[in-house]
């Protein structure tokens, strides 16, 4: 490579390799939630790795796949009636998010294979990068699981499958994003153990936040209690409307009004410890780089939560809720980025013992 030397030419490969692997998870990322947005999710109803690559050709392989769309629920009890260019157009969506999922799989295996035959692979890389891969397969499992999940009984896929598929996809983008961090041999920041943690609790809390939202789009809960503050009339509904199902743990994933709830107060969480570990990065002097990344996940959280505040009180139009879940994306990569700056702590050099002079030592 012209500019690169030698020694450095496979890392700097394997680091492109893995942000152009980064960057098609968010972009899947966002096709999944347009496929789920436009109720496309259940327009191709068979599981098919690899003839199904091919969408139909021909009017013939048309009107077979819009038979089959016809046999389950969605179609009988929500789009009965619906147009073959209708139907075509759902189908696309589902097509693509599927024929994503399958270059991001071909990206990421033939590279890695490549590399792996070169040599280039450190140990703890090579674990780290079958680690991830074992991920992707579990993905495209996970996925059709999801869509099963909605062709018998439901008119939908079910929120905790569909929040699974998406936290499983956010993981794996994030495990690669910090792998890419840490190829880039960057020091450590000398802070204190309360940033840490502070930064560790945002990472955590925003995957909470993100399997909220996912059951919020899965219950399209965003469609009710269109208003801010308030909820059902209170900034705090009753405990009678929140918890009203038995037992009592489902509200917590079926009642849209405590899902909802949950996903709100989450959001209020992840803003006021973001604003502190910011407030507390620069108080403290951590380092240019440690109140940047504090800044910075700060200022996406708000963001965050004014797009969230907006594509609720719009009724959640597509170009909101997908601005939404692309800010999302980026909360997240900037939490990994923190947690990763201040994970570990540079080794402290022992201080040598000066005798004085004419002293055995």
């Amino acid at each position: 490579m012209i500019g690169i030397p030698a020694q450095q030419a496979p890392t700097a490969a394997v680091r492109w390799w893995l942000f152009s692997i980064a960057a098609l998870i968010a972009i899947m990322v966002l096709v999944g939630g347009a496929t789920r947005l436009t109720e496309s999710g259940l327009s191709i109803v068979e599981w098919k790795p690899v003839t199904g690559t091919l969408p139909p050709l021909g009017e013939a392989q048309w009107a077979e796949a819009f038979e089959a769309y016809k046999t389950i629920p969605q179609y009988r009890e929500l789009n009965a009636g619906m147009s073959l260019d209708q139907f075509k157009t759902i189908f696309w969506w589902e097509w693509s998010h599927r024929l994503l999922g399958r270059v991001i799989g071909a990206a990421y295996l033939l590279p890695f294979l490549w590399f792996l035959w070169r040599g280039v692979l450190g140990a703890d890389l090579k674990r780290r990068l079958w680690l991830i891969f074992g991920l992707g397969a579990l993905q495209g499992a996970v996925g059709w699981w999801m869509v099963a999940s909605g062709l018998t009984q439901r008119t939908e896929v079910s929120q905790y499958r569909l929040a699974s598929h998406l936290v499983l996809a956010l993981l794996i983008f994030a495990a690669i994003v910090w792998t890419l961090r840490r190829l880039a041999g960057r020091p450590p920041a000398i802070v204190s153990a309360r940033l840490r943690i502070t930064a560790v609790a945002l990472l955590v809390l925003t995957f909470v936040q993100l399997y909220f939202g996912a059951l919020v789009a899965g219950l399209r809960a965003g469609r009710i209690y269109n208003t801010w503050p308030e909820i059902d009339g209170a900034f705090i509904p009753q405990a009678s409307r929140l918890f009203f199902e038995e037992p009592w743990w489902r509200n917590l994933f079926d009642n849209t009004l405590t899902v909802q709830f949950e996903h709100r107060m989450t959001a209020y969480a992840l803003l006021a410890l973001a604003i502190l570990h910011a407030i507390d990065a620069i108080r403290s002097r951590a380092g240019t780089l440690a109140v940047n990344g504090a800044v910075w996940l700060a200022a996406a959280m708000i963001l965050q939560a004014t797009l969230g505040i907006f594509t609720l009180l719009y009724q959640v139009p597509i170009d909101l809720a997908l601005a939404h879940q692309a800010v999302a994306i980026m909360v997240l990569t900037l939490a990994v980025f923190q947690v990763e700056r201040l994970a570990t702590q540079p080794a402290q050099a022992q201080p040598k013992l000066v005798l004085p002079a004419g002293q055995p030592g």
